[in-house]
């Protein structure tokens, strides 16, 4: 074992990355020595106590990469697609059932293909994955403006609301691995986690816009018109990542049935290998399966009934998680290629979690909001950091199918808010908030007791070799 560790550690590569089974190319070396000089200098900065750059520190990534930019702006109209649509969509259900429980099994639908998550990721090491993102946000596309002009014809009934946001998940869930892994290979493992941060705020920002101009665009334009808009984001989305198809390294590789499992499992076993990456993805389930079903399910029954805010108090409620969360992604950015991922992203998701404890004993006002902005400020720890470290401490070749076990552990969540609903249905939600919210404190200091290397995973190229404990063969 410590043999194929020790190979492993030899052939890891810092940036860059190449299809499973295929040689690297010249500009690919390339790329890889003017990243491991750049470690180098960043090294050296640090010894010798030289300061980063300034405020513009937060845009390294986004500053001459032009692929990037492009990415980074097309996940800003698709995201900004997702939750204006989400919102639309979701209003549209309760209006045509008036049955919560009609709602629940729309978003379930909807939320269905993030449980594809394993296939996904061998997709988005298999095949070329600007042209995944682009297939996926034609797909999307497609199917967002035809239940647009159901709605606009009078002919959309709930049941093709439902197989509409079916569709619709099919291709935001499964294409995200490939968005995720595409980042490192535009950006280069030093600047991953300020990318990672920027693509947090584009998410961030759309998550507190796009639900606020599809309530308004429902009330002034009507439900199909805000679909409509919708489907023109996703075309915008779908014009930039165009370009970077001259951008892209990888060379698309033929998948067949059976070498689909091969790539499942063989990916499983060098995954397995890495105790850094698995601990990542133990707590990106816990936190999926104890507090981000909170945040999704009971914020209406916290703002009626503990804060007595009516339905403008809760959405002033969800803005200040929202504006936290761009202020932590904002720091995290401007931190740059830093040490001590591991640490922030422990000691921050705990952080987290007590907030979440605090927000649920909250008996005033005031303190529920100062509670939901810290809240978000330290979410970012845990949502920026997560894909940071899992990419990180995996071989480039398995970057997709790491990533598409992040999105199988993300798929519990609606799972859990019905099981943490029944909990709360006798016991109220605060008790239920305050117990998951310690719940996952203890899985915290479970894991940080049983993988300490998390904690001292930092920047340097040797951190992501030293948390390989076996290597298997990833090729399929």
């Amino acid at each position: 074992m410590r043999s194929s560790a020790r190979r492993a550690a030899r052939s890891w590569s810092p940036v860059g990355v190449s299809s499973p089974g295929t040689g690297r190319s010249s500009s690919d070396a390339d790329a890889s020595g003017r990243a491991r000089t750049d470690h180098g200098v960043s090294a050296g900065r640090r010894r010798r106590g030289i300061p980063r750059p300034g405020p513009l520190a937060a845009l390294a990534s986004l500053r001459g990469n032009r692929p990037f930019q492009l990415l980074w702006v097309s996940n800003l109209f698709f995201f900004g697609g997702v939750w204006t649509q989400t919102l639309v969509l979701g209003w549209l259900a309760y209006e045509m059932t008036r049955s919560e429980f009609l709602v629940a099994v729309y978003t379930a639908v909807r939320l269905a293909p993030l449980l594809l998550g394993p296939l996904a990721g061998v997709l988005a090491d298999a095949m070329d994955r600007v042209r995944l993102l682009l297939l996926a946000c034609g797909w999307a596309t497609t199917a967002v403006a035809i239940v647009a002009l159901l709605a606009s014809t009078g002919t959309l009934s709930y049941g093709a609301l439902v197989v509409g946001g079916l569709a619709i998940g099919l291709a935001q869930s499964p294409s995200q691995p490939a968005r995720a892994a595409l980042v490192l290979e535009l950006v280069g493992r030093r600047n991953l986690s300020n990318a990672n941060a920027l693509n947090s705020i584009a998410v961030t920002m759309t998550q507190v816009i796009g639900p606020a101009l599809g309530g308004s665009m429902i009330a002034a334009l009507g439900a199909p018109a805000a679909i409509w808009i919708s489907t023109l984001w996703y075309l915008v989305s779908f014009a930039l990542l165009l370009p970077l198809r001259r951008a892209s390294r990888r060379a698309a590789a033929p998948v067949q049935g059976a070498s689909v499992l091969r790539m499942i499992t063989s990916g499983l076993r060098s995954i397995a290998g890495h105790w850094v990456a698995v601990s990542v993805l133990l707590v990106t389930l816990a936190a999926n399966t104890l507090l981000w079903p909170v945040f999704q399910s009971f914020m209406p029954v916290f703002a009626d009934q503990s804060l007595g805010l009516d339905a403008a108090g809760q959405g002033a409620l969800l803005t200040c998680a929202g504006v936290g969360g761009l202020v932590g992604s904002v720091v995290i950015a401007a931190l740059g290629d830093f040490r001590g991922k591991g640490a922030l992203f422990v000691l921050g998701t705990m952080a987290w979690a007590l907030c979440w404890a605090g927000f649920a004993l909250a008996g005033t006002v005031g303190w529920a909001f100062v509670l939901m902005g810290m809240i978000g400020v330290f979410s970012a720890a845990f949502g920026v950091l997560q894909t940071t470290l899992l990419l990180m401490s995996t071989e480039p070749a398995v970057h997709g199918r790491a990533l598409g076990l992040q999105e199988l552990a993300i798929g519990i969540m609606p799972v859990a808010s019905l099981v943490l609903g029944q909990i709360a249905e006798h016991v109220g939600v605060g008790a239920t908030t305050f117990g998951a919210a310690l719940l996952m404190v203890g899985c915290l200091l479970l894991i940080m007791a049983r993988v300490p290397e998390l904690l001292r995973f930092g920047a340097e190229p040797r951190d992501a070799a030293a948390s390989t404990a076996a290597a298997a063969d990833p090729a399929p």
